[in-house]
């Protein structure tokens, strides 16, 4: 997400004000005349900040259902203004593989800590690589946004009005039973569109309804958080960190 630096606007001509011997109306005048030209500049500058219905926010992982989704996203919902988000969901890492067995973190030296801890973003880069390949392929522009939680639903939910998301999408390996997937749909935000993708199609939401289906709301599933947090986080319980595509 890189800003264009653009042009201030200001030339290097008069302002108006030009002499001493300018009325009074003259002098009213240009002053008039600057404030307009500030307020093209402002405006300018508004028109450079990307809208955020061009951020179209994906939930990949693992399954083949991350891939449906981004496909069906890139062929049904991009503009060529949009910036599509990858939203990955890991676990969060509470033990340590060591000679002695797996221990509690807080028991192993950081050292160790660090060198599993960097394992595990390696195999991140590599799940989420041919995401960005295929982003790439499209030119499209793309980041991503890990999340470290053991509850991927909540997790999610959690970050949609954190990130004010409009427009988010999620693959489902199945059209039958409830998932997760059922759960964020049914539990997201009114604001949030969220589409169901099964086998490149979109699911509707009589297929997604199910009585069954647990609800999120109230507090049922708890996020721990471990990692960077979101300088507006405040009281939520999510925790994410986000990196570029050059970080990937």
């Amino acid at each position: 997400m890189e800003d264009d630096g653009g042009e201030s606007g200001f030339g290097g001509g008069d302002t108006g004000l030009a002499s001493g011997s300018a009325n009074k109306s003259n002098g009213f005048s240009g002053r008039n005349e600057i404030v307009e030209m500030k307020r093209e500049e402002e405006e300018e500058e508004e028109e450079e900040i990307q809208p955020a219905e061009d951020y179209i926010y994906v939930a990949v992982g693992k399954s083949n259902s991350g891939m449906d989704a981004l496909r069906w996203t890139l062929n049904h919902l991009l503009k060529p203004s949009s910036l599509v988000f990858l939203i990955h969901v890991f676990p969060e890492v509470r033990h340590i593989p060591t000679p002695l067995g797996k221990l509690p973190k807080e028991q192993v030296n950081p050292e160790q800590v660090e060198n599993y801890m960097n394992q595990e973003r390696r195999k991140i880069r590599q799940l989420l690589q041919k995401y960005l390949d295929l982003c790439n392929a499209s030119m499209v522009n793309v980041d991503t946004i890990l999340i470290e939680s053991d509850f991927i639903a909540k997790a999610v939910i959690d970050l949609i009005p954190i990130l004010n998301i409009t427009k988010l999408v999620v693959g489902k390996s199945s059209r039958r039973g409830s998932g997760v997937e059922d759960q964020i749909k049914k539990n997201a935000p009114v604001f949030c569109d969220v589409k169901i993708i099964c086998e490149g199609k979109e699911v509707t939401r009589e297929q997604t309804e199910s009585p069954t289906s647990p609800s999120l709301r109230g507090g049922d599933i708890t996020t721990t958080p471990t990692t960077l947090e979101l300088e507006d986080q405040r009281d939520t319980s999510v925790s994410c960190a986000c990196f570029t595509r050059k970080f990937i």
